[in-house]
């Protein structure tokens, strides 16, 4: 086994997440959990027995030079202490345990671990939260109540589309392909993908540009890209309360699919790479509940009741 300190080993997988395209918002994040874990594990091996309770002050004289082999219940303890310290939703300690389990699954392949510390830890429940998101006309009733024709183009664009809000701000008008009616995308990692855009929306983006060749499809403070801070500004103008630009990207996903059943097309306009990531925007659609239920249960009557045995 290898073995080694944190410090060591936190510069490796930081290379190792970049090899992989993650972004380097990702992998702040990734590498903040990682350093409050390594600086908590420092201080349990450096601090006096006699002091029970560590705070996150105590975080400032801490270090990375320790090792990295861990038991399970030094995460455990982590966990309480975070849990201890500071609110944290099921989610966010979701993403704290995801994240370090990908970081010793890491080290138990280059050899820096005999085992995943992890792999037995309990992960909290997370409470179903029904997403509200708009149906079809409801996207179509909010876009005709916006005036400003920018405006107005930024909520079609991103439900004619279903991208990020991020990618959405990112679109220069040579992404744009008129004759195969496609927009090329940079999503997360910078990972290209072709989405596919309806005529009447295109005709809307033909309309705005007007002359202009090249540039940012939408322009924001000094000739750059709007930024998403402008486009969630339009949307708590114009939108109902909790309608989000996200939303209506769930809005386009639970559409498609509704329409379509693909769950995988639905998965690759999205740029999820997992399809996992993208069932979560999905929903059995009311009407065809009913129709299975009124077709196949036998009390709905439209059924040929049940025989009894003799």
């Amino acid at each position: 086994m290898n073995s080694g300190f944190f410090s060591e080993w936190l510069k490796s997988y930081r290379e190792y997440l970049r090899m992989r395209n993650y972004s380097n918002r990702t992998i702040e994040s990734y590498e903040q959990v990682i350093r409050h874990f390594a600086y908590y594990v420092w201080l349990r091996r450096h601090t006096e027995v006699t002091k029970l309770v560590i705070y996150w002050k105590d975080f400032e004289n801490a270090r990375l030079d320790t090792d990295v082999e861990v038991q399970p219940a030094l995460v455990t303890d982590f966990l309480s202490f975070v849990s201890s310290m500071r609110t944290y939703k099921p989610k966010t300690f979701h993403r704290m345990i995801s994240t370090l389990s990908s970081f010793y699954r890491f080290l138990l392949t280059q050899g820096g671990v005999v085992a995943n510390p992890l792999t037995g830890i309990e992960r909290p429940r997370i409470k179903h939260q029904e997403i509200r998101y708009l149906k079809h006309n409801q996207v179509l009733r909010l876009i005709d109540t916006i005036e400003d024709p920018r405006d107005k183009l930024i909520v079609r664009t991103i439900y004619a589309t279903g991208v990020r809000v991020s990618e959405l701000c990112s679109i220069n008008i040579g992404d744009i392909d008129f004759d195969e009616r496609t927009i090329r995308i940079r999503g997360k990692g910078d990972k290209i993908r072709i989405v596919f855009v309806d005529e009447e929306t295109l005709e809307a983006i033909r309309k705005f540009i007007g002359t202009r060749i090249e540039g940012p499809l939408f322009v924001g403070q000094q000739g750059k890209h709007i930024s998403p801070r402008a486009v969630q500004h339009i949307f708590r103008h114009y939108a109902p309360a909790g309608i989000t630009p996200h939303k209506i990207r769930h809005s386009y996903a639970s559409e498609l699919y509704r329409r379509s059943k693909n769950l995988r097309v639905v998965q690759e306009n999205l740029g999820h790479t997992s399809i996992k990531t993208t069932e979560i925007y999905l929903h059995t659609d009311l009407d065809e509940r009913r129709q299975v239920y009124q077709q196949f249960f036998p009390l709905s009557g439209n059924n040929e009741p049940a025989q009894r045995s003799s």
